[in-house]
């Protein structure tokens, strides 16, 4: 359930539904400390926000659910109630085909939203598999849109949010049609890095938490021909590779292929 929390600071059409929603099916749990003290409220929320905003959205964002790596936040299929903002960990998207293939669609990183696929058709299009021990904070979205009704700067962003979403799909369909093998690699590579960078982390130096196979399966390359590239490009020394660590050595360079 939603916390009973209530402000008088919200429409009184949150207030009572946020007293009786359902977050999810999940079993979400309410959260410790609100969006106005999360490391991630630069990345996933806007920064027009008031002291007094925060108050309204954590009446609505009061729910968290963890999930351990290789279990399902969603599956294709599900009933759509909430989006999801990934706090900490990450995530793989995947459609599964009919013969049983596993086609990755995107890769979410902490700060980033999870779950829109299922706005269009009230139900999920795909799976979202946690790549490591993860958290996520629970927004049902009945409760966002009265509360984006109110706060224009929240419907901008949820709107920019969408926009994005169209963005990275686009951005997909060129990387799988136009692009070679190497461009492939190395865009997503560079892509890594900036969104990396964009939470503070090394633009330079991270852990890829996703298998070979599992970006193989994103970029429309198979596992010989991913670890392939990874071999070229250390040998071009534009990269340096220790497992899953990745150490950018010649961005540049990268930029270039």
């Amino acid at each position: 359930m939603l916390s009973t929390y209530r402000s008088t600071a919200l429409p009184e059409a949150i207030q009572a539904i946020v007293m009786n929603a359902q977050v999810d099916s999940y079993g979400a749990k309410t959260r410790s400390n609100g969006c106005a003290n999360c490391a991630m409220r630069h990345t996933c929320m806007p920064s027009e926000l008031s002291s007094g905003d925060f108050v309204k959205l954590d009446t609505v964002i009061s729910a968290s659910r963890n999930v351990k790596r290789g279990e399902a936040l969603y599956r294709a299929g599900d009933a759509f109630q909430s989006i999801y903002a990934v706090r900490v960990g990450s995530f793989k998207t995947v459609v599964i085909h009919r013969d049983g293939r596993e086609q990755v669609t995107g890769f979410h990183l902490a700060g980033e939203p999870l779950g829109m696929d299922g706005i269009s058709a009230e139900a999920h299009t795909c799976d979202a598999i946690a790549l490591e021990d993860s958290s996520v904070c629970v927004i049902p979205f009945h409760l966002l849109e009265i509360l984006c009704r109110e706060l224009k700067v929240m419907q901008h962003h949820l709107h920019k949010m969408m926009s994005g979403e169209i963005v990275r799909e686009s951005g997909l369909m060129m990387l799988l049609g136009n692009m070679s093998a190497e461009e492939r690699l190395s865009a997503f590579l560079l892509n890594m890095s900036t969104r990396l960078a964009a939470r503070g982390y090394s633009a330079h130096e991270f852990n890829l938490r996703m298998t070979r196979e599992e970006i193989g399966s994103y970029l429309g390359l198979t596992l010989e021909t991913v670890s392939r590239m990874f071999s070229k490009f250390q040998k071009q020394h534009l990269i340096s590779v220790q497992g899953k660590q990745i150490h950018i050595t010649d961005i540049d360079g990268l930029k270039k292929i």
